[in-house]
């Protein structure tokens, strides 16, 4: 059974820092390309950071790129993400995503809540 459970979230200031972790189970993790996403009510889904199977390439949007990073164990079936100097734009649901190749979003986790806001 494929699980991915993300884990983290939380209320935080502007300006503050939240650590996100997400562990795999049930695929071969390190064949897969791990992603997280994210979405604001009222909005669509929006990817923020993604990284190849073997961890050696990350990509970001404009709106996160210096702020977050994404990174992953594959002897822990683990990926975080390290998101710094939040803003109140950033509060959003965020979720881990698997993929056998960077377009592809094959497991989905169930989410966990980061809130930016003093």
């Amino acid at each position: 059974q494929v699980q991915l459970v993300e884990s983290g979230g939380d209320l935080v200031q502007p300006g503050g820092s939240l650590r996100l972790s997400c562990v795999a189970s049930g695929f071969t993790f390190s064949t897969y390309v791990m992603k997280w996403y994210r979405q604001a009510p009222g909005k669509e889904r929006e990817l923020v950071a993604a990284i190849s199977s073997a961890g050696t390439v990350t990509n970001y949007p404009d709106s996160v790129k210096g702020r977050f990073t994404i990174s992953r164990d594959n002897a822990k079936n683990m990926v975080y993400l390290q998101m710094n100097s939040l803003k109140p734009e950033d509060t959003a649901v965020y979720y881990c995503n698997a993929g056998l190749t960077y377009l592809r979003t094959d497991y989905w986790g169930q989410g966990t809540q980061v809130t930016v806001s003093s």
